[in-house]
């Protein structure tokens, strides 16, 4: 059997694209879709932008968003959570935060959902952390565990509740566990 290489695709071709919901991205000349986030993976997501922002936006350290695409070293993500430092983010002529982010976060956050492939996320986070990210989590609401990629270390796999979750430093005050995280899962 012959296979046929799918067609690919410009970055910048892509960039020109409408969105999509859920977010498309962009990688190795390939549009992928993400999935639907599903109930676990939105509760997670949005109390971590929450719990995060609590700790660190008003002092001006640091911001968490949702579902924000970043373009960098060729490629076009779309992280549950980016978390930049305050004197990384992009801001317009007005001085406002700007709509496009050609930058890596600081720090990424990933959900994994049940129909993702662990790899492709992972991947996700090695390109972030090639390009400067200084942490990455890959979160996995199933098994109730925390992969950590710390920037130039070896991961460390976290599933005791008591477990305290490594942050970057500009984001010392967040104080999260592993139980935190999953406990935002019970009513």
């Amino acid at each position: 059997m012959v296979q046929v290489p799918e067609k690919t695709i410009t970055l910048e071709a892509f960039l020109q694209l409408p969105e999509t919901k859920p977010a498309s991205e962009y990688i190795d000349g390939q549009i992928i879709q993400k999935p639907m986030p599903q109930g676990k993976h939105s509760v997670i997501q949005g109390e971590s932008v929450t719990a995060i922002n609590v700790a660190v936006e008003k002092p001006r350290i640091a911001h968490a968003f949702p579902e924000l695409r970043c373009t960098f070293g060729g490629r076009s993500i779309v992280p549950d959570v980016s978390v930049f430092a305050w004197n990384r983010i992009p801001v317009d002529d007005n001085g406002d935060i700007a709509n496009v982010f050609p930058i890596c976060p600081d720090w990424v956050i990933e959900i994994l959902s049940p129909d993702q492939r662990p790899t492709k996320v992972t991947s996700n986070i090695l390109h972030c952390l090639k390009h400067g990210c200084q942490i990455g989590w890959l979160i996995d609401p199933d098994d109730q565990s925390v992969l950590v990629y710390p920037a130039g270390k070896q991961p460390e796999f976290l599933e005791a509740e008591p477990d305290q979750l490594p942050v970057p430093d500009f984001a010392a005050r967040v104080q999260l566990t592993v139980g935190d995280v999953f406990g935002w899962l019970k009513l």
